[in-house]
C-alpha cells in the first residue's frame, strides 16, 4: 500500500460516505444504503455490521450513545473524512460482474427448455420493475437537486435497459 493508499475496502467506503449526512446506527446506515446506492452498489447487512467496528477501532468513526433498543449511532471522525478524501482520490479499480442469469446462459445447452423459458421470464420480469423503480428514482433525485445521485442511477437505468435488449436475443432451445 503506497502512502496516498486509504487501506478501506469500498463497503467501508460507502459507509463513510453515508455519515457525511450525519450519525445514523447500523440500520440507519443499511436504509441509507438500500435507499441511495442499491440500484448499483450492493451492500449485506453483515458486510455492514462487520465494517462499522473496524472503522472505529481504525478511529475513522466514532460511537455515540446507545439509543433505545441499544441501538448504537456511528459518527464520522476527522480522520474519517480524510481518509474517505483519500479513497475517493484513488483509481476506482475493474468492475467485477456477476451475473447469475448469463452464468445461467452459458451452460444453457444443459437446461431443459423449460427451465429456461422460466429463467428468461423471471429475468425480464426482474428487470422490468427493476427499471421501472430507478427511473422513479432517478425523477426524484433530479427534483430534489441531487445531480450526482441522479447520474449514478442513470447506469442502473442503463444497466437493466442492456439486459432487457440482450435477453430478447438470447438463444432458445430446441
Amino acid at each position: 500500500m503506497g502512502m496516498a493508499d486509504s487501506g478501506i475496502n469500498p463497503t467501508a467506503a460507502a459507509l463513510l460516505g453515508l455519515l457525511h449526512e450525519g450519525p445514523m446506527t447500523g440500520g440507519q446506515l443499511m436504509a441509507a444504503a438500500e435507499r441511495r446506492l442499491a440500484p448499483y452498489w450492493s451492500m449485506t447487512r453483515s458486510q455492514v455490521y462487520r465494517e462499522l467496528p473496524v472503522l472505529a477501532e481504525r478511529g475513522l468513526v466514532r460511537m455515540g450513545k446507545p439509543g433505545p433498543r441499544s441501538s448504537q449511532p456511528y459518527a464520522i471522525t476527522p480522520s474519517g473524512k480524510r481518509t474517505f478524501s483519500r479513497w475517493l482520490a484513488e483509481g476506482p479499480g475493474k468492475d467485477t460482474i456477476r451475473n447469475p442469469v448469463a452464468l445461467r446462459i452459458a451452460f444453457g445447452e444443459l437446461h431443459s427448455a423449460t427451465q429456461l423459458r422460466n429463467l428468461y421470464t423471471s429475468a425480464n420480469e426482474y428487470h422490468t420493475e427493476a427499471l421501472a423503480h430507478v427511473r422513479e428514482q432517478v425523477r426524484n433525485a433530479k427534483k430534489d437537486g441531487a445531480a450526482f445521485d441522479a447520474s449514478a442511477l442513470e447506469f442502473a437505468v442503463a444497466y437493466h435497459k442492456a439486459a432487457l435488449t440482450w435477453l430478447k436475443n438470447a438463444p432458445v432451445p430446441g
